[in-house]
């Protein structure tokens, strides 16, 4: 997987670090939006135009956006900087959201628009923070992450599954991802998509999604199966078997329907 695992001693970086930061991008649009809506220049500046790097500012945003009383902005913050330090990859991850935004969503007009206002990519980077705590050992707090991020977001994505880059998660609402779920680089999910298992046992029991994969809307997929590179799901499909690359699916249950 071109995404990134990360353990205490040693971080494993994507294979080829080909995508442009989004960083200039980013900070050109906020200097644009702030001169021209003053009632968003504040946010903008606190949020990009203060900040050093792309990876900064998406924890300056996350930061006052995910505090509360026991988890206060100051701490998220410190926890962003050690997340940046040990992530050398990070920057490179983010853009590689963004790409996949600006790509596949005609709303977006800009880099802005993910970073400021779509919930599926702030969802994305919550998630990341958490996968960062619970790699790190500190379960009870990535836990608390998420479930932060669930009630802000809508979006509910284990701390413990494991997801690569490019990834888009359009509105984003109702989105599930248990914890065994492996989801490879340039997944698409639209809303109401359920990666979840078929039983209670505490193992692998959640699916793979394999790079390039899209998720229909509503689309419900259910134990420790494979659905293959460039393969569609159907909107409100129900998936209990393994799809082949390329394949699209169906129905209640899925059946193959075309290439």
């Amino acid at each position: 997987m071109k995404g990134y695992t990360l353990n205490m001693k040693q971080e494993q970086a994507p294979a080829a670090l080909t995508a442009p930061s989004r960083w200039t991008d980013l900070r050109d649009a906020a200097q644009k939006l702030a001169q021209t809506e003053p009632v968003l220049a504040a946010l903008a500046q606190e949020t990009v135009l203060n900040a050093q790097s792309l990876p900064q500012a998406v924890g300056f945003l996350l930061s006052r956006k995910l505090a509360d009383a026991y988890l206060t902005e100051q701490v998220l913050r410190q926890l962003f900087e050690d997340f940046c330090t040990a992530t050398s990859t990070l920057d490179h991850l983010i853009s590689r959201d963004m790409d996949a935004v600006m790509a596949h969503d005609p709303a977006a007009a800009s880099v802005l628009c993910p970073f400021l206002f779509f919930k599926g990519f702030h969802a994305l980077q919550s998630y990341r923070l958490a996968h960062y705590l619970w790699l790190a050992g500190r379960k009870p707090l990535a836990l608390y992450v998420q479930n932060r991020m669930s009630d802000l977001f809508g979006v509910d994505i284990h701390p413990g599954a494991t997801l690569g880059c490019g990834i888009m998660m359009d509105h984003a609402t109702g989105i599930v991802i248990g914890e065994t779920a492996v989801v490879e680089d340039d997944v698409l999910f639209w809303h109401g998509v359920t990666l979840g298992g078929r039983n209670f046992k505490p193992e692998d029991r959640h699916p793979k999604i394999r790079k390039g994969a899209a998720l229909g809307a509503g689309s419900t997929l259910l134990g420790n199966i494979e659905i293959g590179a460039g393969a569609k799901i159907a909107a409100g499909s129900i998936v209990v078997h393994d799809v082949p690359a390329g394949k699209t699916v169906a129905g209640t249950p899925a059946k193959i329907i075309g290439d």
